[in-house]
């Protein structure tokens, strides 16, 4: 997995490129989270591991800004277990916490249940996405049958079939016709 470790501290930084070199990971390595962004727009990494407090982009904002423009996995890393940096970073799209020192069985186990939580949030997304999509079909839809069924004197079945004769001749979705003669 290609992954991102941003820290401002280089002893940190490079501990943790090592371990997550010898676990077999391509590793980008971010000294703050400006260049840490940087990083993510143009290698695509697969996951990233950001220090909390670092200079120019803090580590909090980097999550935020990247969960927003190009979704990953994304630990964060801190040394502190200060209760208002866990409560900001509680309200943002995480998938993991790790309090310095890192250990290896630490960093593993953190890797793996942050990209099981991603593909979780992906997968659900997308489901209420294609949920949020056939409401609003069925909703134009219903509307399409009373419009029709006002104008032309059509019982609730027959204008139903003709949304549907009109959307196979046509071959159109039947969004697309509901659109269309709802306009």
């Amino acid at each position: 997995m290609r992954i991102l470790i941003a820290d401002d501290e280089s002893i940190i930084r490079m501990g943790i490129k090592s371990m997550l070199q010898d676990l077999g990971h391509e590793v980008l390595a971010a000294t703050n989270g400006r260049e840490a962004l940087e990083m993510v727009r143009r290698h695509q990494p697969e996951l990233a591991i950001l220090d909390i407090k670092m200079p120019y982009t803090t580590g909090l904002q980097a999550a935020k800004t990247i969960s927003r423009t190009q979704p990953i996995p994304i630990i964060l890393l801190t040394a502190y277990s200060e209760e208002d940096l866990i409560e900001e970073a509680t309200n943002l799209p995480i998938h993991g916490y790790l309090v310095k020192p890192v250990q290896p069985a630490d960093l593993t186990a953190a890797i793996a249940v942050a990209h099981k939580r991603f593909n979780d949030a992906q997968k659900l997304a997308f489901h209420a996405s294609q949920l949020e999509e056939s409401l609003e079909t069925r909703k134009l839809v219903e509307r399409a049958k009373g419009h029709l069924m006002k104008t032309m004197g059509l019982d609730e079945e027959m204008a139903y079939q003709t949304l549907q004769k009109v959307a196979r001749d046509k071959q159109l979705s039947m969004k697309q016709v509901a659109e269309i003669l709802l306009k």
